[in-house]
């Protein structure tokens, strides 16, 4: 199939970038990756008047890690992360190597991915679990958006259409912080049905120090699991406990039905992939320092 016609810009600073964004407002979209906007175009999914190609723009390539945070530019491929983060972050690794499969997370952006809003993938969930921002410039500057407040529905941001998201931060798991990771796929690479992301801290007298859960592909948006964290947060993390807040997130979640899988057994697996996630977590924990 062939996109429907548009106008192609290709900007080669981030002003030319806003100031095009600026005049085309909703009839233009962002190029940067292209791996979900080429087969949307593909299908006439998505019908911009105007494609703006940021890939000439410099300065939007760095990865800055500072303060306890990591700064992700747009145009930072995810297989580049991925590279930067398998002996420095290995829940980032882990995440990023469950997204696609190699050739796509070689042109890919980990922004790109964030801002596209698919309730299934797993870097938005990551985001909200590490408790990131989106950075956005427009017309009238800059702003930070919390991943908690970014997600509206699926495919849909709160980014306005004349700005461009220009990076991510991901707050980075505190020293002896332990993490876990998973999901359910039909195969290795296919979006996932469900999947869980959580880190946990210990406190010096044992107890969960904090806990932070999210859900991926069980509703319109990623989901935090709020019930689980204050269940654990200031208790001593035994099996049961673990098990019983898991199943506590898990049934806080209002998932959708398709021809891939049921409501329920997105939610029943949901629970099952907590209480992993929440388990791996926990053995990865440091000495309470």
């Amino acid at each position: 199939m062939k996109p429907a016609p548009f106008d192609y810009v290709a900007p080669a600073t981030l002003d030319e970038a806003i100031g095009t964004l600026a005049t085309a407002g909703d009839d233009a979209k962002v190029l940067a990756g292209g791996q979900s906007l080429i087969p949307m175009l593909a299908l006439r999914l998505a019908r911009p008047a105007v494609l703006v190609d940021i890939n000439r723009v410099r300065g939007l390539d760095a990865i800055r890690e500072a303060s306890g945070m990591l700064e992700v530019g747009a145009l930072v491929r995810q297989r580049a992360l991925e590279r930067w983060a398998a002996e420095r972050v290995p829940l980032l690794a882990a995440a990023l190597r469950a997204v696609a499969h190699p050739p796509i997370r070689n042109r890919g952006t980990v922004v790109g991915s964030v801002v596209h809003a698919d309730p299934a993938s797993e870097l938005p969930a990551l985001l909200l679990c590490l408790e990131g921002v989106v950075l956005a410039r427009g017309p009238k500057g800059e702003r930070m958006i919390p991943a908690d407040r970014f997600y509206r529905a699926p495919l849909t941001t709160v980014l306005d259409p004349r700005e461009l998201a220009t990076a991510v931060r991901f707050t980075l798991p505190p020293t002896g912080a332990g993490w876990g990771f998973a999901e359910v796929s039909r195969r290795h690479g296919d979006f996932a049905l469900v999947g869980a992301v959580a880190v946990l801290t210990r406190a010096p007298d044992g107890t969960v120090g904090r806990a932070r859960l999210a859900f991926f592909g069980a509703g319109g948006t990623p989901v935090r699991g709020l019930a689980a964290e204050r269940a654990l947060e200031g208790r001593a993390p035994a099996a049961g406990l673990i098990a019983e807040a898991a199943r506590a997130a898990a049934a806080g979640l209002s998932p959708d039905g398709d021809i891939h899988a049921t409501a329920e057994y997105r939610r029943r697996v949901a629970a099952t992939l907590a209480e992993r996630t929440l388990t791996a977590a926990l053995a990865r924990c440091g000495d309470p320092q």
